[in-house]
């Protein structure tokens, strides 16, 4: 564990609210090869460090971000291409659900936390990734950036989430990984750890901690944001 701020005040903490993708399931890697795969023949511009950005993003921003590298209008044949992309990626969410989550869920819920999800993915997305790991049952709100007009980086998707599980910002720890997702954290006002990943040159500067196991969060949570 990094301490990004050393002088910041102790907290107590009652709830934990997590990103998704990159965070609960190592899942970022694998959508981003299956585009490179369906598009690089047709389109050599598109490679995984160009997709990059997209890490995240919600899919208003995706789609918008995808017509600009593909040099195509968002209309109807661009539409269908990204609804192919899309259908043919298959992905075995308990296979790439970090080994460390089940474990770390039900002791933050023995430790008497509020857990929540709060993602860029689109409802249905979440429900299904939720539902093949069988971790559902542990969160009390499951919160999807469709439902706003801004996603990450606004701190609304977790303003609300924190709404919903009746606990005020301060009183909030946040697990994210990418850019977008640690600068919504830090900006609602919660403690933010972030998962380290080497594999993408994320900003994680705003956070308050850098993790490298979602082992640590019951730990950092039970200690109110302090280094253990």
């Amino acid at each position: 564990m990094r301490d990004m701020n050393q002088e910041r005040t102790e907290r107590i903490i009652r709830a934990v609210a997590f990103d998704m993708d990159g965070v609960l399931i190592d899942s970022e890697p694998i959508y981003l090869r299956h585009t490179v795969k369906m598009l690089e023949m047709d389109h050599p511009q598109v490679t995984e460090e160009a997709m990059y950005p997209t890490v995240g993003m919600r899919s208003k921003e995706y789609r918008t971000f995808m017509a600009d590298l593909l040099h195509m209008e968002e209309d109807p044949e661009f539409e269908k291409l990204l609804d192919r992309v899309n259908s043919e990626c298959h992905v075995d969410y308990h296979s790439i659900m970090r080994p460390e989550v089940p474990g770390m869920l039900q002791t933050l819920r023995e430790m008497g936390m509020k857990i929540a999800l709060a993602s860029s993915s689109s409802l249905s997305n979440i429900r299904q990734v939720l539902k093949e790991c069988g971790i559902a049952d542990y969160f009390d709100s499951i919160v999807s950036g469709e439902s706003f007009v801004n996603g990450k980086p606004d701190p609304e998707i977790y303003l609300c989430t924190f709404e919903r599980l009746g606990a005020r910002p301060e009183e909030c720890l946040v697990v994210e990984d990418s850019t977008y997702g640690v600068a919504a954290g830090a900006a609602s006002g919660a403690l933010v750890a972030a998962l380290r990943d080497k594999r993408f040159s994320f900003d994680q500067s705003p956070a308050d901690l850098q993790i490298d196991s979602l082992a640590e969060v019951p730990g950092i949570a039970g200690a109110g944001g302090r280094s253990v």
